[in-house]
């Protein structure tokens, strides 16, 4: 499959998905302990980030501010691509819907609060389908 860098291609492409299970973000200063398996991990200055499911974290008593919904975007988008975070970070944004986005090489891929899962997907169906054609 090649890459997509047309943002009207990008959008009518992009079917979200939603991925089973609660996630939450973690920032660790030493090594993630056994029992975690982190989704997305980034070395930042302060910590390290990573994403874990929600019931991992819980069960190794790590704290944790808010439970996130894990959206993929089935497009692959080339990395170099202009706009799509944009289109649909500001959709999100007009329906009252926070986003963290992580752009993978192949996905990108958005956690919103959980409790804000359906009306997410609602949005990105909707954006994407505008770009369908008839």
């Amino acid at each position: 499959m090649s890459s997509v860098s047309d943002l009207h291609q990008m959008l009518a492409q992009m079917r979200p998905e939603l991925r089973p299970g609660t996630f939450v973000f973690l920032a660790l200063t030493e090594p993630p302990p056994a029992g975690l398996h982190p989704v997305m991990t980034f070395a930042e200055d302060e910590a390290l980030t990573v994403i874990v499911p929600q019931h991992e974290a819980d069960i190794q008593n790590c704290s944790y501010e808010s439970a996130f919904a894990w959206i993929s975007l089935r497009v692959q988008s080339d990395l170099e691509a202009v706009g799509l975070t944009a289109a649909f970070s500001n959709a999100l944004s007009e329906g009252g819907i926070s986003c963290n986005v992580v752009a993978a090489y192949y996905h990108d891929h958005i956690f919103v609060p959980a409790k804000a899962a359906s009306a997410a997907m609602d949005i990105l169906n909707g954006l994407s389908g505008e770009r369908h054609p008839q």
